[in-house]
């Protein structure tokens, strides 16, 4: 490993609260750049902006996605700029490093007649239908990560206000508002369904457990969810987070701001909320056509 990468990874894990999850992706990404500089024989002070270039080639050249490059870059560039603060380095190589540019992304998003299908599908008579039902209509309700999801808390829904608090990336704490519908099957699941899954007082706490009563992991939602959508006749390969997407759409589709959106999903940048509009584009040329003044003919294109 990199010389000081344990001390800047242990700050961003304990001190900035990143999760585990960024964090080991943040490892790999060093160690990707210790083999590199292992192979080409050179020095955490040798590094120079020409040499992190080289590493980006270097990169491309073995195969890694331009989603990959830009990650690990922006992970150096993370990085660099700490040992230079903490003046390890007597400067930081990485200040002017470019990131590739990324394709547009375009997530996979549901129709509202598939969201109704898929909500549809568990079984109401079992308790794990019970309880699957709950976590797609949380989910669709609040657009919650499926990493925010299992760490939620009995205790973290007010049910007289209608919000769930939850805590994002960073441990930042939001307030979600949570409709009515979705309150009524989570206040029925709590009430006569959630105490069939405890089995001791370590995880009473939990909202949602598996069979043996232990929480739930991040695999478990995604395989529940896989599993509704093919019961539903959903063709698409979906995720927890295609709930996620269909969230955000629908409600830049309804008319909710972009601000507000941002606000919902916890993003600190308002660029990662702004790739909803391309896929709203078709509801916003409806929504044109139907209030500009000079669309004299709702059915046909402005003249």
């Amino acid at each position: 490993m990199l010389a000081h990468s344990d001390e800047w990874l242990n700050n961003l894990l304990i001190q900035q609260g990143l999760s585990e999850y960024t964090v080991a992706a943040y490892k790999q990404d060093l160690e990707a750049l210790a083999q590199y500089m292992e192979q080409s024989q050179i020095s955490l002070e040798e590094i120079d902006e020409d040499q992190l270039l080289l590493f980006s080639i270097h990169l491309s050249q073995k195969g890694d996605s331009t989603r990959t490059i830009a990650r690990r870059l922006s992970c150096l560039r993370k990085f660099f700029a700490w040992l230079f603060e903490e003046k390890h380095v007597k400067q930081n190589p990485a200040e002017l490093l470019d990131t590739p540019k990324l394709p547009l992304y375009l997530p996979e998003v549901l129709s509202i007649d598939e969201v109704q299908r898929l909500l549809s599908t568990p079984d109401i008579s079992t308790k794990l239908g019970q309880r699957d039902l709950a976590i797609l209509h949380l989910l669709y309700a609040s657009g919650l990560r499926v990493s925010e999801l299992i760490h939620v808390k009995a205790t973290d829904i007010d049910f007289e206000r209608g919000i769930i608090r939850v805590f994002g990336k960073g441990k930042k704490e939001r307030l979600i508002p949570i409709h009515s519908l979705a309150l009524s099957i989570l206040t029925d699941y709590l009430q006569n369904t959630r105490g069939q899954f405890i089995k001791n007082s370590e995880t009473d706490d939990e909202l949602f457990l598996n069979r043996s009563g232990k929480k739930l992991t991040r695999q478990g939602i995604w395989k529940l969810i896989k599993r509704y959508a093919q019961l539903a006749g959903i063709q698409a390969i979906i995720s927890p987070h295609t709930l996620r997407h269909s969230f955000a759409t629908h409600l830049l589709e309804g008319g909710a701001d972009l601000r507000t959106v941002q606000i919902l999903l916890g993003h600190s940048d308002l660029a990662a909320t702004e790739l909803y509009t391309h896929i709203c584009q078709g509801k916003i040329q409806e929504i044109y056509a139907h209030a500009h003044p000079r669309c004299y003919d709702h059915t046909k294109n402005c003249q």
